[in-house]
């Protein structure tokens, strides 16, 4: 590892996959670091049965719970041929106040959670991005729509996103491959929904096709012009900076199988880790010009934490049997086929209509797609993800007193609701039960970190008595913070060094040639999943990066 490459870039999910993309094709040198392991075709076996929508598989998860995994079986997309795309707890672990628990679902191979998330990739709006000139919470991003718009829609057509253009306000339209598609119970739920509540939208699923080549295709593309390595079972440890300077000028990481520790070097480090790791990293990087912690001599370092609060409703679709396929696109093999319905979010989006709480919510799931007997009744599921503030006292922060199998301190997550997001959770939770209900779906529970209720037949009433009991009794800590798997901040970007760890270009204000590009650079947490976000900005930043590199500045 003795080459002196133009960027290093440590992570290959969502941020680090268009990080080595939109770098390479600039014509740098790329070194992209992965803590976890190559794929290869045997980790995404042909599913003989059929491409099939696998249920909510309470025996796997229970299984798993036992054999390593009690927290990543939690996750709503769980499924044990995916079990292996899911860390085990026990190799990384991580500590929480015992008053706010929080799920860390997590992967560790090339891709990261881009092989296990649910495709959903939708823009954010100025209603995210301008929260605080509307309702005068915290404050606003130093960004606005019209700074992604065009990285946005690169993203989307580097991924082939398909999508319907309807128009609304929370989710601009975007740069479509193709249409997407409901199914009929997903169209009686709209017309009924909308007939109802004309402010309310329900829509197709925005939604990037399972890629076949299984390695994301930003790091394909980036392979292709020959400037890309890629380093997989490097446990990036340190961020080695200049102790005069305080700028960066390489990495440390340690191989995960032999733990031998190596060093590379580079005029830049993009920080793509996912917003835990990479305030994680950014922490144990502390030296020098950064004693407390690189990016952190304003002390807002792993501050601002925050995920979006969840809650789930499931139920059957009485006079219709089975399930329906979306035949939008050809299934795949080894995931099944795709596709759902999202209901944006209606609520204080450009004005402030509801005075009950601040920000909104929304809601993506499926109705008459979950795997069902030709002779049951189908099935529906929806999930909930409502905005929660950020606050201060919401951080990462290393554990003194424990380190992984590498060396590196453990984090500590303090993730917990404030008195408003308990308020957005609430009428959340509490507005999907009424659409259920109001489109003739038989809702046999619907429930959050606060507690379940169920309704008519009760939770998973086709299951045995044991597993039925199982899930009442972990169900509050299945949905505890950390479930909608959205996490953001930690290293938020702003306008001040003072507040602030990033500048409006994803750049550390006190190391300029460090680029933080994933969620912990987020102000706010949103309702729409976070993902095509991730990618707009680290596409934006990669320009910002070659431009610095050239001028000689980075």
């Amino acid at each position: 590892m003795n080459k002196q490459y133009d960027v290093i870039v440590v992570g290959s999910g969502a941020a680090g996959s268009f990080a080595a993309m939109g770098l390479t094709e600039q014509g740098l040198e790329v070194l992209l670091l992965e803590a976890g392991r190559a794929i290869t075709a045997d980790d995404f076996p042909t599913n003989l049965s059929g491409p099939k929508e696998k249920g909510v598989q309470l025996w796997a998860r229970i299984r798993a719970s036992f054999t390593g995994q009690p927290l990543q079986s939690r996750v709503a997309l769980y499924a044990q041929q995916m079990r292996h795309l899911f860390v085990k707890d026990s190799d990384h672990p991580y500590t929480t106040d015992k008053d706010a628990p929080f799920l860390w679902i997590r992967g560790k191979q090339l891709g990261g959670r881009l092989h296990t998330f649910g495709r959903v990739l939708l823009r954010w709006s100025d209603g995210d991005f301008k929260a605080a000139s509307r309702d005068g919470y915290g404050e606003d991003w130093p960004i606005s729509y019209a700074d992604l718009e065009p990285y946005y829609a690169r993203a989307e057509e580097t991924l082939g996103v398909r999508g319907c253009s309807e128009g609304i306000a929370s989710i601009p339209d975007g740069k479509f491959a193709g249409p997407s598609k409901l199914t009929a119970a997903e169209r009686d739920f709209k017309l009924a929904t909308e007939s109802h509540w004309p402010g309310r939208k329900a829509t197709s699923w925005r939604y990037m096709p399972p890629n076949i080549r299984r390695v994301p295709v930003p790091i394909l593309k980036a392979q292709e012009t020959g400037k890309l390595t890629v380093r997989s079972d490097a446990v990036a440890r340190r961020i080695l900076t200049d102790p005069a300077t305080g700028r960066a000028t390489g990495a440390e990481f340690v191989d995960r199988e032999t733990k031998q520790v190596h060093t590379v070097h580079a005029g830049a480090v993009m920080v793509c880790a996912s917003a835990i790791e990479s305030v994680r990293l950014l922490f144990n990087s502390a030296g020098g010009k950064h004693p407390e912690g690189l990016g952190n001599n304003s002390g807002n370092l792993g501050r601002y934490f925050m995920d979006q609060v969840p809650c789930i409703i499931m139920g059957t679709v009485p006079g219709r049997k089975g399930w329906e396929a979306d035949d939008t696109v050809p299934a795949d093999p080894f995931y099944g086929v795709g596709g759902g319905v999202y209901i944006p979010r209606w609520e204080n989006v450009t004005a402030q209509t509801n005075s009950e709480f601040l920000r909104g919510y929304g809601y993506q799931g499926t109705v008459g797609r979950l795997f069902s007997p030709a002779d049951k009744a189908a099935k529906f599921g929806i999930m909930g993800f409502g905005e929660m503030l950020p606050d201060a006292d919401n951080r990462i922060t290393l554990n003194p007193s424990r380190k992984d199998a590498w060396g590196v301190p453990i984090p500590h997550i303090r993730c917990k609701m404030g008195e408003n997001d308990l308020k957005v959770l609430r009428a959340q939770s509490r507005a999907i039960y009424e659409m259920a209900e109001n489109a003739g779906l038989a809702t046999e529970f619907v429930g959050n970190a606060l507690g379940l209720e169920e309704h008519g037949r009760g939770v998973f009433p086709d299951a045995d008595i044991f597993s039925r009991t199982i899930v009442r009794m972990n169900f509050a800590k299945s949905m505890a913070m950390g479930a909608a798997i959205h996490e953001s901040g930690g290293a938020r970007m702003g306008t001040d060094p003072a507040t602030s760890v990033l500048n409006a270009h994803n750049q550390v204000w006190d190391a300029p040639n460090v680029f933080v590009t994933d969620a912990s650079s987020f102000m706010t947490g949103g309702t729409s999943g976070t993902t095509l976000t991730i990618m707009a900005l680290t596409l934006r930043a990669c320009r910002k990066v070659a431009e610095e590199l050239t001028k000689g500045q980075a």
